[in-house]
């Protein structure tokens, strides 16, 4: 990273119950294509995002997994995420990264803006066509 891209603090989403001082790595398999694993650890400058995120970890996963969302710290250089970067959005407004070095967490947030249980069936609906599609592509 050669300039600042976004002020902290970072958050990230999951549904892993993780503690202060844990790493968050690359290496684990995509939450959107089970036949990818992830280069890169993602995270956002947006409370909300993240939390998008989490929710959708969970919904993904199945069964009784809980929404996380972490603040983190990267501990080393990180990019703008091109999954949605000028591909998706001109810019990057939804102030999405990514890192090949590992997320430190910092705290965990409990309060963010839930998806209403009418946007949450929008979301299974589309990401059930997203996992169906063999063109859906993850810039890894």
């Amino acid at each position: 990273m050669t300039e600042l891209l976004d002020e902290p603090p970072f958050f990230h989403g999951a549904i892993a119950d993780l503690r202060v001082g844990d790493l968050l790595t690359a290496g684990y398999r995509s939450n959107y294509r089970r036949d990818v694993v992830m280069n890169h650890i993602y995270f956002t400058a947006t409370l909300d995002g993240a939390g998008f995120a989490a929710e959708i970890a969970a919904e993904l996963a199945g069964g009784a997994s809980v929404p996380r969302v972490y603040v983190v710290e990267p501990t080393g250089t990180f990019e703008n995420d091109p999954n949605v970067t000028d591909k998706k959005f001109p810019g990057n407004p939804p102030r999405s990264y990514r890192s090949s070095t590992p997320l430190k967490v910092i705290g965990e947030i409990t309060d963010w803006t839930r998806l209403t249980p009418e946007a949450l069936e929008m979301w299974r609906e589309r990401l059930t066509a997203l996992l169906s599609d063999d063109r859906a592509e993850i810039i890894n």
